[in-house]
This record gives C-alpha cells, structure tokens and sequence, in this order.
C-alpha cells in the first residue's frame, strides 16, 4: 500500500499546525513560527521529505504563526512561498500592514511572494492536485487548499474543531464575521473525508465543526463583545507566550502601546485602554489563559518558549530590506 501523501504535524503553539504534500513536488503548508525553525527541520526530515525537497511552501495566511519559518527555509533552501495575491503584494510591497505585525506586535523575518495565488488556482504536488480556496475571515486573504480527487480539505484557520479563528474587525473590515459565516458555508458545500486544521487536532467530523464554527459567529453577530473578548484574549495571550510572561509592572505600559489594545478598547469596549487593562488581565485569569508566577504574567496553556537569539534581524515589515526588481 502506498504511503499516505498527507503528513500532518500538529504543534503546540506559538507555532501553527502544518501540513506536508509528499509527491514528486512536495508542498508545506505553512511553515510555523520562526522560533521554532530546528523543530519544523526536525518534523520534515522525519516524515522523510527534507527542507531541501519541498517544491513549494504556501501560506493559509501570513501571520506569524502559520508563516514565521518562510524566511529562513527561504534563505537557507531557497523554497519559494506562494500566498493569495491580496497578501503576496503588501508582503513584497514591505507594508507596514503586512502579516498584522505593528498593529499585533507579532515579529516575523523577512521573506518574499514567489507566487501570488488566486481562487481557483492549482497546485500539482504530483500526484495529488490541490485547489486553492480563498477563505476569508480571519484575514482577507485568507485560503484553504482542496484536494477534490481524494477530498480532503487543509483548512488553516478557517475551521477549527474546537475553537473557532478570532476575528479583527479593525485590519481586515467590519465584514469580517459576515466573510467567515460566507466561508463555512463554501467549505461545507465541499465534499470531504478528512479535513486538516491549523490548530488542534486533525478534524474528524467536518460538517459539526463547521455548524458549531456557524452558531457561535452567529452568536457574535447579535452580542459583538463576545468576538471582542476572544480577540483580545487570544492576542494577549500570544504575546505572553512570544515574550515567556510580563513582570507585573510592565504589563499595562505594554498593553497600552498595543494598537490592537487600543482598537478594542475604544471602538469595541467603548473605554478608554487604561480603563480596559485590569478587565482583561481579569479575564485572562478568570479564563486560566494566563496566571501570575513570581509576580510575573504568563501563558498558561501548552507552548514553547521562544530559542535564545531569535531573532536575531528585522521583524517589522517597514524594517525589511527591499526585494530586487529582476532585470
């Protein structure tokens, strides 16, 4: 019996789940965060498909989670990236908005769009086939890849079996709930045996997923501050695991430098941020997604923390250095 051409590497954050097309052109499905670039290494050359192997690395989306390893394997292997073309251009462009890094405060390295993808594009892994699906939601660009022949479908964020993704109202639109309600009902008109998240397990049952992922933001259409709390919860969240915790004083000076902090605050809490601090720290602790240890706020759920000297250049897209007009 043939190998399976699916090798799914589910990973603790910060670092997203990946997936890896194994064929005569293997493809990787999202690359982790950068920190965590020997262990992404480690998890390829053990599913025996090498860094050096891959044909094509492509992003669901470019926050730093699911796109933070680009660089280096970039760099190092000279992979080329393919990316919705909506993400492609702010990404080479070097926009300040590009992978949500100044206003989430996510680093990320440097990297370039070899291959701006659309709706409908295919991807030959050799011998399966992967269409590509624009899912947005969570981001603008966001898209999943559909593989119709032996349907199965690698979902990023745009599904989840437990959870559901957070949604930014004030970087990718107000529409943003309305585009992910659009998505899961795109999705869920697909046929599809197994499907593949970018966080959590494998996803057994597709269609309850996608029919809890429907209630709740239809829940968040009627009351806002619910997708509210999850965002800030989960951004705050991951900042406290990207910089192992913050010392007791230093956690309302670095909240209030946020703008995504502020944003919610203000246009989602109707507060002023330095109102909305101890309400969030609360929640976080009501929640068990952070506690204090040693005077010191940290991320309680499974991760890993960040390697010493990462990073070690520019992490803030208007830092990078330029690409190279060929000619």
């Amino acid at each position: 019996m043939p190998a399976d051409p699916i090798v799914f590497f589910e990973r603790p954050y910060p670092s997203a789940n990946m997936v890896l097309v194994r064929g005569q052109n293997p493809i990787l499905l999202d690359t982790g965060y950068g920190s965590d670039l020997q262990e992404t290494e480690n998890l390829l050359r053990g599913a025996g498909t090498p860094p050096e192997a891959l044909s094509l690395i492509v992003n669901s989306h470019y926050h730093c989670d699911h796109a933070g390893g680009n660089a280096r394997l970039q760099r190092d292997y000279g992979i080329p990236v393919a990316a919705h073309r909506w993400e492609a251009a702010l990404v080479n462009g070097r926009d300040r908005e590009a992978c949500g890094v100044e206003w989430l405060d996510q680093p990320i390295e440097p990297y370039r769009v070899d291959r701006p993808l659309s709706d409908g594009d295919e991807l030959d892994a050799g011998p399966m086939v992967l269409r590509v699906i624009h899912t947005p939601g969570h981001t603008l660009g966001h898209i999943s890849l559909y593989a119709p022949e032996e349907e199965t479908l690698l979902l990023g964020d745009a599904v989840h079996g437990d959870d559901v993704a957070w949604l930014n109202p004030f970087r990718e639109g107000v529409g943003a709930v309305l585009r992910a309600l659009e998505t899961l009902d795109r999705l869920s008109a697909l046929p599809a045996r197994r499907a593949f998240s970018g966080h959590g397990t494998e996803v057994r049952d597709l269609q309850a997923a996608i029919d809890r992922g429907r209630r709740r933001y239809e829940k968040w259409l009627e009351e806002s501050e619910k997708a509210y709390w999850h965002a800030c919860k989960r951004i705050f969240g991951y900042a406290l695991m990207i910089y192992g915790g913050l010392e007791e004083g230093e956690v309302a000076p670095y909240l209030l430098r946020c703008p995504w902090f502020g944003d919610y605050a203000r246009h989602g809490f109707g507060t002023e941020p330095e109102a909305f601090i101890d309400p969030l720290v609360a929640e976080m602790l009501r929640s068990k997604a952070a506690g204090w240890r040693d005077r010191r706020l940290v991320a309680l759920p499974p991760h890993n923390a960040p390697s010493p000297g990462w990073p070690s250049g520019p992490t803030r897209p208007k830092d990078w250095p330029g690409l190279r007009q060929p000619g």
